[in-house]
């Protein structure tokens, strides 16, 4: 079965920087777009980034543009999500999405692990 597991989470302060990764098994991690997704306390589910099945194209959100890179390894089935310039704003459960094409297209996966905690703060 899809399982998404992702890992890196932590407590950072503003500025500095952490580095997620979600490990893939269940399905050809290759052929499809994954999305990194986050959650704060008291407040809906929020697109971060997604990245093309094979890693040619990358999507970010504005919040986050320019201070975070997704990523992916094809060969070991892992996403990542490099966080440069933490914000306190950026506190949240963090998730992988396992799209449903090679291509991204916004709200459309299928699958999503247990997320990992990310907190900002001095």
């Amino acid at each position: 079965q899809v399982q998404l597991v992702e890992s890196g989470g932590g407590l950072a302060q503003p500025g500095g920087s952490l580095r997620l990764s979600c490990a893939a098994s269940g399905f050809t991690f290759s052929a499809y777009a994954m999305t990194w997704a986050r959650q704060a306390p008291g407040t809906g589910p929020e697109w971060v980034s997604a990245i093309a099945n094979d890693g040619s194209d990358t999507y970010y959100a504005d919040s986050v543009k320019g201070r975070f890179t997704i990523s992916r390894d094809n060969a070991n089935d892992t996403l990542y999500l490099q966080m440069n310039s933490l914000k306190p704003e950026d506190t949240a459960v963090y998730y992988c999405q396992k799209g449903l094409f090679g291509q991204w297209h916004q709200g459309k996966y299928d699958y999503w692990g247990q997320g990992t905690q990310v907190t900002v703060s001095s």
